[in-house]
């Protein structure tokens, strides 16, 4: 027999659910049932390898197309290469799908957190957990501490710049949709509208051609940039992060998605247990310190 639809299981869990609240009457629950948010573990739910998936057995998973470097190598997601594809398996092991389980998908990066049911189990995009993203989808616990960077041409006047006032006239641009535009927006407040791209090819191609002063983007990319794509370019610096949560790459799930405590409990295994700094520090330790812009 075929597993249910995930629309059909969601209408039984709801049914199920009104018809356990009649029978509870007005007994007292504990606050994080009555909320709605897991206590601790997941519970059975997150039988490994038993998740009520797209699929059944397997564990779908999307990202972007190209996969850039370094969060994946050679835009082959499925090769375990990179941190982005290194974590994904990680996780997937962890909620018990070998990697001839995983199924790849491609989804656009503003596709992958917009309104809409989604058809991938998690995303890994190096989608910023934010509260405005959430109305939309759910987030695992951060995998990746990230801060943003401003890169320039190494001979332009945008290269000699110290701190945010001096980039406040520059022509700045990023990738739409992401937080490295936010940040242009909100901590830059440049005096000329910032050029936004579909995709961060386009926002190198246009430093490399001079249509702008500097581009914004994470630090880790910005390394990759200067070392192997625009080698004439540098990082002018990185900003500092904004109030006191740092900024945190999440994987991105179907709003109310029953994998979410499931995923999120895998990854705090995997940043309590160290895997997540391993691979770090195996795919991304080029990204040393650069520059504070303040």
């Amino acid at each position: 027999m075929h597993p249910a639809p995930r629309a059909l299981r969601r209408a039984v869990v709801v049914a199920t659910t009104a018809l356990l609240a009649t029978a509870l009457g007005c007994a007292p629950q504990p606050d994080d049932q009555a909320t709605g948010t897991p206590s601790g573990s997941a519970g059975n739910t997150c039988a490994k390898g038993k998740l009520a998936t797209e699929a059944s057995g397997k564990l779908t998973i999307a990202t972007d197309e190209p996969a850039y470097e370094p969060w994946f190598k050679d835009d082959k997601p499925a090769n375990g290469e990179g941190f982005e594809s290194a974590v994904a398996y990680a996780v997937a092991k962890q909620l018990g799908y070998d990697k001839s389980a995983v199924v790849w998908q491609s989804v656009p990066f503003n596709k992958a957190f917009a309104p809409g049911e989604k058809t991938f189990d998690f995303d890994i995009n190096q989608v910023s957990i934010s509260d405005e993203r959430k109305k939309a989808v759910d987030f695992s616990s951060g995998y990746y501490d990230v801060r943003q960077a401003v890169i320039a041409l190494k001979d332009s006047k945008a290269a000699k710049a110290k701190s945010v006032a001096d980039l406040k006239g520059l022509k700045l641009g990023a990738q739409v949709g992401t937080t490295s535009l936010a940040y242009i927006d909100d901590v830059v407040k440049p005096t000329q509208e910032a050029a936004a791209y579909a995709k961060n090819d386009q926002a190198k191609s246009a430093l490399k051609n001079g249509q702008v002063d500097a581009i914004v983007v994470d630090l880790p990319t910005a390394f990759y940039i200067t070392a192997a794509e625009v080698t004439d370019a540098t990082i002018v610096g990185q900003f500092e992060n904004q109030g006191g949560t740092p900024e945190q790459f999440g994987l991105v799930l179907d709003k109310g998605s029953a994998l979410t405590p499931c995923v999120t409990d895998a990854v705090d295994t995997l940043r309590e247990d160290g895997t997540l700094a391993k691979l770090e520090q195996q795919w991304l330790s080029d990204a040393v310190d650069a520059p504070v812009l303040k």
